[in-house]
């Protein structure tokens, strides 16, 4: 079924736009949602809970990137549930994305909170920039959290290749913040 159809059942109430979703993209969600968790009933959890969250914004909400906006929705409930779950005790992989990140981004300190917007938009645009292999590798990385030998895997190159790629591109970021005059 397409996106505009289960979007219609949801506008509807019909139950059935939480099967056909499920049908859709059940699958991917289950996966990111493991990606994080790294365990399969948490992450069926958390799929669920966005099916949830997805019924009771639509409508008024009305995506039009619905896979995009549910695997939103099932990234941050995942990485909420990872922060009650461990605490202080972080997840590896989530500790090592965010370290990579954190050259060339601020963390959430007071003194930034008013520049979300302009990170946002740096952010925009520099992925505007890239061309869409490297804006792939970049998304699959830092918002889908692949691994390195995932995302190798899947777009048929070298994992020396991904991670050049990657450290390249947070060198570029962390340019274009720094002449915005963002710090670091």
């Amino acid at each position: 079924m397409e996106d505009q159809q289960i979007l219609a059942l949801y506008k509807e109430r019909n139950q059935l736009a939480i099967q056909e979703t499920d049908l859709s993209y059940g699958k991917q969600l289950q996966a990111l949602a493991k990606r994080i968790l790294e365990n399969e009933e948490d992450a069926e959890e958390v799929k669920n809970d966005t099916y949830w969250k997805a019924w009771k914004a639509i409508p008024p909400a009305y995506p039009t990137y619905f896979y995009a906006y549910l695997a939103k929705i099932c990234r941050h409930l995942s990485l909420d549930r990872l922060d009650w779950k461990k605490a202080k005790k972080r997840n590896g992989e989530v500790v090592a994305l965010t370290r990579e990140m954190e050259e060339c981004i601020p963390g959430a300190e007071p003194e930034w909170l008013s520049e979300q917007d302009a990170i946002r938009q740096v952010l925009n645009g520099f992925l505007r920039k890239l061309s869409a292999e490297q804006r792939r590798i970049f998304l699959r990385r830092y918002w889908y959290m692949d691994s390195i030998d995932l995302i190798a895997k899947r777009y048929g190159i070298g994992k020396s290749k991904v991670k050049t790629d990657l450290f390249r591109m947070r060198q570029k970021l962390r340019k274009e913040l720094e002449m915005e005059g963002i710090g670091i």
